[in-house]
């Protein structure tokens, strides 16, 4: 996987790397847990929270180019 997209579901982003559990975290996204998370597109729970979903997305794949470096 090269970039994290908006509608990608947070269930299948975590199930790649659980580490994205701690950006989101970080970014005020708590409840990634949720049952109800799981099957959210990244863009459904940044409007959920009331989050740009394009800053947590350059958070998201960030990390991502750091980890294939």
């Amino acid at each position: 996987m090269n970039t994290i997209t908006k509608d990608m579901v947070i269930g299948d982003l975590l199930a790649i790397d659980e580490n994205f559990a701690a950006i989101l975290m970080a970014s005020g996204m708590h409840c990634v847990g949720c049952p109800s998370s799981q099957g959210e597109t990244l863009e459904e729970a940044a409007f959920v929270h009331g989050m740009n979903v394009n800053e947590l997305l350059g958070r998201l794949n960030e990390y991502m180019e750091i980890k294939q470096a």
